[in-house]
């Protein structure tokens, strides 16, 4: 009788565990891997953003149509690919201070930053150092921009 009560209590921890990302998952050392849309906005919330989804973007320069989301008051452009090696195809037009994408020159309304991971670009477009910080954090270092 006392495995089955050991047993029950490991099946629902292990259950109660998956039903709380959200769809997103942990690394080893606790932090949510964010691959795609729907663990970038798990990520985000984890780490305490205010996340609302928005309307459909579309940039010439990306082949996916975007999705806008606000995260703490800023828009953030999120780009999600097929595949990784799409992603990482079109993420190598991208200029190293995100003036060009391509063929493709940019005028920004301000300094542009590109992250990626899995398979997505997210794209935010300002200077708000606590933005900054959140995406660096949740995503990693950006690829390209100012």
């Amino acid at each position: 009788m006392k495995q089955y009560v050991v047993l029950l209590f490991v099946l629902l921890f292990a259950y109660s565990v998956s039903g709380c990302s959200n769809g997103a998952t942990a690394s080893p050392t606790g932090a949510l891997i964010v691959e795609d849309q729907a663990s970038l906005l798990a990520a985000l919330q984890a780490a305490g953003a205010t996340v609302n989804v928005g309307d459909a973007v579309i940039q010439d320069f990306f082949s996916p149509e975007g999705q806008i989301i606000t995260v703490n008051g800023a828009d953030i452009q999120v780009f999600e690919y097929e595949s990784a090696e799409v992603m990482e195809s079109e993420a190598a037009l991208v200029a190293p201070d995100g003036g060009s994408i391509g063929t493709s020159m940019v005028t920004w309304m301000d300094a542009p930053h590109f992250y990626k991971a899995g398979r997505m670009i997210v794209l935010y477009v300002g200077g708000d150092s606590a933005i900054l910080d959140l995406l660096e954090n949740v995503i990693g270092p950006q690829f390209a921009g100012q």
